[in-house]
Order: C-alpha cells, then sequence, then structure tokens
C-alpha cells in the first residue's frame, strides 16, 4: 500500500518507446491519483565549452525535443491528465534526481532504457542510475 499520495509524477522523456511506455504507466497513475504529469528532457551536449560549433547541433535537439513533448503532451491531454514540459541541458544521470528532489516530485516512473550512448540489456544506464540515487520512489517500466 503507497502511503504517499501521489500528487506529482515526473516522468524523464527522449523520445524512445520505452520512454513512451513510461509516459503511459504514468498516465494511468495519474488518472488514479488526479495527479499531473512533468515530462522531463534532459539534453547532453559534450563537450559544453566548444560554444559556437555546437550551436547548430543544439537547435536540432531542442527541435526534437519539443516535438516528442508536443506529442506526450497531446498523449496526456487525450487521457484526461494534466502534462508539464520541461527541456534543460546537462547530464540526464544526475539532473533527473536532481529536478525531481527540487521540485518535490512524489514519484518517478521512467523507461528501462532509451537512446542514450550507452545502451544495456537489461536496465538503461540513466534508468539504473536513477533507481540507485533517488531519494522518491522509482517505477521503472519496460
Amino acid at each position: 500500500m503507497i502511503k504517499t499520495k501521489i500528487r506529482k509524477i515526473l516522468v524523464p522523456l527522449d523520445g524512445s518507446k520505452p520512454s513512451f511506455n513510461g509516459l503511459d504507466e504514468a498516465i494511468y497513475i495519474a488518472r488514479q491519483c488526479g495527479a499531473t504529469i512533468t515530462g522531463l528532457h534532459v539534453i547532453s551536449i559534450y563537450p559544453r565549452n566548444l560554444g559556437d560549433l555546437f550551436n547548430p547541433l543544439k537547435a536540432r535537439l531542442l527541435e526534437d525535443a519539443r516535438k516528442f513533448m508536443d506529442k506526450a503532451e497531446i498523449i496526456s491531454a487525450q487521457k484526461g491528465v494534466v502534462f508539464h514540459k520541461k527541456v534543460v541541458i546537462g547530464d540526464a544521470k544526475s539532473d533527473i534526481n536532481y529536478f525531481a528532489k527540487q521540485n518535490r516530485f512524489d514519484l518517478i516512473v521512467i523507461g528501462s532504457s532509451g537512446f542514450g550512448p550507452v545502451k544495456n540489456m537489461l536496465l538503461g544506464n540513466v534508468s539504473n542510475t536513477v533507481v540507485h540515487k533517488s531519494k522518491i520512489p522509482v517505477l521503472v517500466v519496460k
């Protein structure tokens, strides 16, 4: 039995099928609890100190993020769930937990693997780190 009322759900999204599977599960939970969902996409650009050389790449990554975050917002709205979008530039492995803690989320729902540079067979690199470092409940969805 869940002791804490779930009001705010964080769903890290990278546009992959597993991340949208996580969104589907979060929508189901949100409907049961009357919760809202925040979709978080973390754009990782390395190295960051090359400035103008990476501006075209950054613009492309932001446009891609806008497209799949808009899709996530539409899916959520069709199911009657409020969806907030947040796109940041940083490191997904650390920024997801930091964002969840700073914004007092009750639950993180994350896909088991995504488009990360190292795609593990059983549990993705980012989702594995989130599970082990999170101070709040994490639901991993295949």
